[in-house]
């Protein structure tokens, strides 16, 4: 580096140096406040963000499906049969909480595959006739049965968006379900879905 390129280099660098905070004083955009650092102003612009977003999408939750099911119980039951394994097996085929099938099961016919309700439900899962032909499914043969009940039971998790009222479309029909607005005000059903989901 010659001689003028060096006083060119060091004169430059005076005046940046020297001419740097008056630049930034006049320029209102780089202007920050005085004793706060880049991090605290960071952290002030990130809590006002939070905040608006937070206010934006507190009525988010309306748009979740009518009656969420929170937590799904667990199935503690005493039984331990070879019902037991096929109704896991038929759950997972048809994308149904397991625990939820299992106290399902229970509840329906207490793992009795000879089970016939008064009203003519046949089997392990309680499937009515209608059902079962419906589904394309042998009500009397458990394995099928279990299979018929849990596809079932997804079919109005399907339609309904929550478990709470695929039980109750389960017991009372899926137009009581629907005629109500929810789970039906009949003692049966209400008592039937708040055994199986454990309220």
């Amino acid at each position: 580096m010659g001689t003028v390129d060096l006083r060119v280099f060091l004169g430059v660098l005076v005046v940046t140096l020297g001419a740097a905070p008056f630049a930034v004083a006049d320029t209102p955009w780089l202007k920050m406040p005085v004793g706060k650092s880049r991090y605290s102003q960071f952290l002030a612009q990130t809590r006002l963000i939070d905040s608006r977003l937070s206010q934006e999408y507190s009525g988010a939750s309306r748009l979740s499906p009518k009656g969420g099911d929170g937590a799904l119980p667990r199935y503690n039951g005493a039984y331990r049969g070879v019902w037991l394994a096929m109704a896991r097996e038929s759950a997972r085929a048809h994308n149904v909480p397991e625990d939820l099938f299992l106290r399902l099961v229970t509840q329906e016919s207490g793992w009795n595959s000879a089970a016939v309700s008064p009203k003519g439900a046949i089997g392990l899962a309680q499937l009515m006739p209608d059902t079962a032909s419906l589904l394309g499914v042998d009500a009397t043969d458990p394995r099928a049965n279990l299979n018929g009940g849990a596809k079932y039971l997804r079919m109005m998790y399907d339609k309904f968006g929550s478990w709470k009222l695929a039980l109750a479309a389960y017991n009372a029909g899926p137009l009581a379900v629907d005629k109500n607005g929810g789970v039906p005000p009949f003692n049966e059903t209400q008592t039937y879905v708040a055994a199986i989901l454990g309220g």
